[in-house]
């Protein structure tokens, strides 16, 4: 999608602090660090948000949480972590593509804020 940042990103229009990518998946540091670790995970494949997913769409969000876990245990996070999911604007999706949040590296509150 032409007009998606994130896609941007991924097609290495803009730049970004990677750590991790493979052919379906992207995840790097964001911009706007909510915790000491912030990192997004996000599908190459653009999929606008959770309500946008489909049956067929299913193995690759496994696949993303198995990234997930592996770049948690590559920045030693085993003290714990979150993963979080905005989903459309009352949920608190700023931007329409898929992604998940990796918060980690300090004691983490509930409710955020």
């Amino acid at each position: 999608m032409s007009d998606c940042i994130f896609c941007k990103i991924i097609a290495g229009e803009i730049p970004s602090k990677k750590v991790y990518e493979d052919d379906r998946v992207i995840a790097i540091h964001d911009i706007n660090p909510a915790a000491p670790v912030h990192i997004l995970v996000m599908p190459k494949e653009h999929i606008a948000s959770m309500e946008d997913v489909l049956d067929e769409h299913l193995p690759l969000l496994g696949h993303i949480h198995g990234v997930i876990r592996n770049v948690a245990r590559e920045l030693k996070l085993d003290k714990g972590y979150r993963i979080v999911n905005n989903c459309g604007e009352q949920g608190g999706q700023e931007v329409p593509h898929i992604h998940f949040h990796l918060l980690g590296g300090r004691s983490l509150t509930w409710p955020p804020g």
